[in-house]
């Protein structure tokens, strides 16, 4: 194989084992301090939606008449409302979270077993089918227990999908760069 080709393949593979890595230990973080992480994350969507509210008020004016200039300042005006009570009631919101991770976790586990599928004779494919796996199992664990549990599953469970999604993506990776070394 050509020099070239052996130092761009050997680029790739570190980047992706870095961010694969990454991935794990932000896993093992979320994982350890499950309400910490459930109330930080719940923030930052809040905090997005308050942007996104004053977004929409700034630029209401390019609404094209009364009513669209009216609709974008009441939009905003409902994403910011939206924003500020996430922010002052911490609970609410991580129950709401709660459901959004199991939606979510699912979708991802169903992309996944797509994935996996198109992939499947690839080396280290075996992973993506592992973590599609699990992350349909913690879907299911979040919806049963919702909302009761809101307040360590958001930051668990979502941390073990972080863990497992850098692993099957770490595997790979560790196989490409072994195969074209």
């Amino acid at each position: 194989m050509a020099n070239g080709t052996t130092s761009r393949v050997r680029s790739a593979t570190t980047w992706s084992i870095v961010l694969s890595v990454l991935m794990i230990a932000a896993g093992a973080v979320a994982i350890s301090l499950p309400l910490m992480t459930g109330i930080a994350v719940g923030a930052v969507i809040a905090w997005l939606l308050l942007f996104s509210g004053a977004l929409h008020v700034a630029f209401a004016w390019r609404g094209h008449g009364a009513a669209g200039v009216l609709w974008e300042i009441l939009v905003g005006l409902a994403y910011g409302a939206i924003g500020i009570f996430l922010l002052r009631h911490p609970v609410v919101e991580l129950a709401s979270l709660t459901l959004a991770v199991a939606i979510y976790l699912f979708v991802e586990a169903i992309l996944e077993f797509v994935l996996w599928f198109q992939l499947r004779t690839s080396p280290g494919s075996a992973w993506l089918l592992i973590d599609g796996m699990i992350t349909l199992v913690l879907a299911v664990m979040i919806w049963s227990t919702w909302p009761s549990s809101a307040a360590w599953v958001v930051g668990t469970l979502v941390g073990i999908s972080m863990f497992f999604s850098g692993i099957s993506r770490l595997v790979p990776a560790l196989v490409g760069r072994r195969r074209f070394a």
